[in-house]
């Protein structure tokens, strides 16, 4: 299942979905629970009611309009890919037994997390102001793509989240190394409340976001370059205009989930959503 994006651009494309070589993981494995993102309940493990036999999406090119805006924000980081393709060498979850499906929808939820991870890194390794630990960045580069390849076993007794602690130190200090030759820094907005904060046209130039809670913020021609927002929860926030040149540890999903304008100057790995332009 492809999120709302228009065309996305060329930089790592091993860490963007490919639906056409996945098994539309995400479409089964995941569990979803009606809200305004989704109409109606799933469990974990039993395929979407839009999922077709080849794997599609039936509803791709309406699903905001059939209330599944939930579906558009999101993106496995190219771990539907590896988990069909590589993990499972190309082998189909309908085909099997129910054992390998079962293994198949627990270990993608893993390689998602690790594939989210790699794209950090690669991110901090582009960082020059993060050099003094780009040695480090590399081994946790390694060693993260390493585990994306273990085995469904392996996989499944994996302590991702011990893993995520140690690679969130390294990528701590990389943000640190990056911001502290910002001007105008201001101070640390780590985890900060800031749902429906209204901060038109401020300057958050070298501010850590990490972590924070912008749901439904006004960041309308807001400063954002140079800013650290790895984690930062952008539902529905309002980034018209704002200009994010710089912004380092932002997603796709991060950006599906928001609202933005042909005006909103993004960093070049990221794409434009498609509904910003449509105006949904």
């Amino acid at each position: 299942m492809l999120n709302g994006m228009s065309e996305p651009k060329s930089g790592r494309p091993e860490l963007r979905g490919d639906c056409a070589q996945c098994f539309g993981l995400c479409c089964v494995a995941l569990p979803f629970t009606a809200s305004a993102a989704f109409a109606v309940d799933k469990q974990a493990g039993r395929p979407c009611r839009n999922l077709r036999e080849d794997h599609r999406c039936g509803i791709h090119a309406r699903l905001r309009q059939e209330g599944f805006s939930g579906c558009t924000v999101y993106d496995c980081f190219g771990a539907g890919q590896k988990v069909s393709q590589v993990t499972f060498g190309g082998e189909d979850w309908r085909t099997g037994p129910p054992e390998r499906a079962r293994r198949m929808f627990d270990v993608f939820p893993v390689v998602r997390q690790l594939h989210e991870l790699l794209w950090y890194l690669t991110e901090a390794l582009t960082l020059p102001a993060a050099r003094p630990v780009h040695a480090d960045l590399r081994r946790a580069l390694e060693t993260t793509e390493r585990l994306t390849r273990e085995t469904p076993q392996n996989l499944g007794e994996l302590d991702v989240g011990a893993h995520r602690q140690d690679v969130n130190v390294l990528l701590l200090k990389a943000s640190e190394l990056a911001r502290s030759g910002v001007r105008g820094r201001r101070k640390d907005r780590r985890g900060a409340d800031l749902m429906g904060a209204r901060l038109k046209g401020a300057d958050l130039r070298g501010v850590s976001l990490r972590g924070a809670y912008l749901i439904a913020a006004d960041l309308t021609g807001a400063d954002l370059r140079g800013a650290d927002l790895i984690g930062a929860d952008l539902r529905d926030t309002d980034l018209t205009d704002a200009d994010l040149t710089g912004a380092f540890f932002l997603t796709q999903p991060q950006l599906n989930a928001a609202r933005g304008s042909a005006g909103t100057t993004l960093p070049g790995t990221l794409t434009r959503p498609a509904h910003w332009t449509a105006g949904a």
